[in-house]
């Protein structure tokens, strides 16, 4: 049976009726007009009932065939199995305290997640997966090609999401390793985003684990080596966070330990500050990673028949202005 896929276009319909209507009330206003005026063959041209009916029968038919046609009539389905050579790539963003800095505008947090949207946006035809960090990690998002839903999660990320505050890169990278599938072949990265404001030296352990089971890792920068304080609460004139002796706490960029952890994941170094250059290296790289073919999904797409009703709705549009009103000599 037929399914429409924009069922919604059917009230359209009513335009039909209302046309019919119209054009049965001109139809009657006419006649009884004429009929008022007398003999009017002399001053008026002969008028065609039987053309005018014609005419509109025309029209309200050309109607629900073009709303038919809107509305994409489907039918039977067309099987088809998808596959794509990916590897696999996890985002690991860190979502600390001290990413509300705003030493970047509008502040650490906001421009890593902008970042990494490029990011997703860049590697489409790779599988994405998403872990969010701070004191611990959690997997936001595996493995996945749906990119909608990749950049939905991003825009959500807050530092609300962990209670637990601190920077363990480490526990990132181990969650991330653990989430790769099993399957030999395909080639492996992560994309580490973060201020690596706690001096986490198992994090360079961690990535160099990563490198001998076969993964690359790229570490993003984010903020600046001048640092500045932590905005807490609601930040507009708020306040800052400060420490046991009431000293307002200052964050900086940890960039030594970022240059170690790419340097044990045999990759990249870049900062958040650097964009478009680093978007394309990072794309450069896992362009360069062993791809494996990956079956996508397996879905039915049902066959459109809108042409079928909109070609003779178009040809009685055409040939509806071609019927003349008038009554020829013989009628």
């Amino acid at each position: 049976m037929f399914q429409f896929q924009f069922p919604e276009y059917l009230w359209l319909f009513i335009a039909a009726p209302l046309t019919l209507t119209l054009l049965s009330a001109y139809f009657y206003w006419r006649r009884r007009t004429v009929q008022q005026l007398g003999d009017t063959r002399r001053v008026m041209p002969g008028f065609s009932e039987n053309r005018f009916r014609l005419k509109g029968a025309l029209l309200v038919f050309a109607i629900l065939l073009l709303t038919i046609s809107w509305a994409n009539p489907q039918k039977g389905e067309k099987k088809q199995t998808l596959t794509r050579e990916a590897a696999d790539v996890f985002i690991a963003l860190d979502i600390s305290q001290s990413m509300l800095c705003r030493d970047v505008a509008p502040n650490r947090l906001e421009l890593a997640k902008i970042f990494a949207q490029k990011v997703v946006q860049s590697l489409e035809g790779e599988r994405i997966g998403l872990i969010f960090f701070a004191g611990n990690a959690f997997l936001a998002v595996p493995l996945s090609t749906d990119y909608n839903f990749l950049m939905q999660s991003l825009q959500g990320a807050n530092t609300d999401m962990l209670t637990e505050q601190g920077t363990e890169i480490g526990q990132a990278f181990e969650l991330a390793e653990k989430s790769f599938e099993a399957e030999p072949g395909g080639g492996r990265a992560i994309v580490l985003i973060t201020d690596g404001e706690n001096h986490d030296e198992e994090a360079v352990e961690a990535a160099e684990n990563a490198y001998e089971n076969g993964t690359v890792v790229m570490a993003i920068g984010a903020g600046t080596s001048q640092g500045g304080p932590i905005p807490v609460g609601e930040w507009e004139g708020g306040q800052y966070k400060r420490d046991e002796k009431g000293e307002v706490v200052r964050t900086q960029l940890n960039e030594t330990l970022l240059k170690k952890i790419a340097a044990a994941g045999h990759s990249l170094q870049f900062n958040l500050s650097q964009g478009d250059r680093a978007i394309t290296a990072i794309k450069n790289e896992v362009d360069g990673l062993e791809k494996r073919a990956l079956e996508v999904r397996s879905n039915a797409e049902k066959a459109s028949w809108y042409a079928w009703f909109l070609l003779p709705a178009l040809l009685l549009l055409a040939l509806e202005p071609m019927i003349n009103l008038q009554k020829t000599a013989a009628q």
